[in-house]
Order: structure tokens, then C-alpha cells, then sequence
């Protein structure tokens, strides 16, 4: 008796984790409902200041997926809805910066 495996091509869409994006890591699955804002943030000069700022954002409610950039100060951040402002500040600031506002 023989079995076939059977193998989706290089960028197959689909699947939630296919080659083309996953909804796990901020792919187009996430972009498609999301709202995306940028915010201006003073005071990131390395990976780690931009680790504290993404896992402080990544707690509010609602929030899908942050990317941060020292070299910017830049903080991409998408969401479920619209998230409140005073709670993104009061987030960076927890992380030991300053939120300047929307880029």
C-alpha cells in the first residue's frame, strides 16, 4: 500500500499560516480588519528600548501587532478598533518613554 504526501506549492494562500503571511506574526491575515497608527516616541535608541515599548502596547486591549523602530522612533501599532491615546502614552511611558504623538 502506498501513501502520497501531498504539498501545497511555494506561496499557496489559504491557510492562516501559509508562506504568504500568517495572522500569528503580522502578516496580511492581520492587516485586512486591523486599523494601523503610527506614533512618534522619543527617547528608543536600541532593540531592547523597542522590545519594552512593543510588549508594554501589546497589553491593551485590542491590540493585534507593534513594531518598533530606535532608528525612527517610530511605533507602529495594528489594532482591533481605534485604541485611545491616553492608554498608549500612559503604556510608553511605563516602558520609560515618551509618547510625542501620532507620526
Amino acid at each position: 500500500m502506498t501513501t502520497e504526501a501531498k504539498t501545497e506549492p511555494a506561496g499557496t494562500t489559504g491557510s492562516c499560516c501559509s508562506p504568504t503571511g500568517s495572522c500569528h506574526d503580522g502578516g496580511p491575515a492581520d492587516r485586512t480588519g486591523g486599523i494601523t497608527t503610527v506614533y512618534q516616541v522619543t527617547g528608543m535608541t536600541c532593540g531592547h528600548c523597542e522590545g519594552a515599548v512593543s510588549s508594554e502596547i501589546s497589553g491593551i486591549e485590542g491590540v493585534v501587532s507593534v513594531a518598533a523602530s530606535a532608528t525612527t522612533g517610530q511605533v507602529t501599532v495594528v489594532s482591533r478598533t481605534p485604541l485611545d491615546e491616553d492608554a498608549v502614552r500612559t503604556a510608553v511611558d511605563e516602558a520609560g518613554y515618551e509618547l510625542a504623538g501620532q507620526a
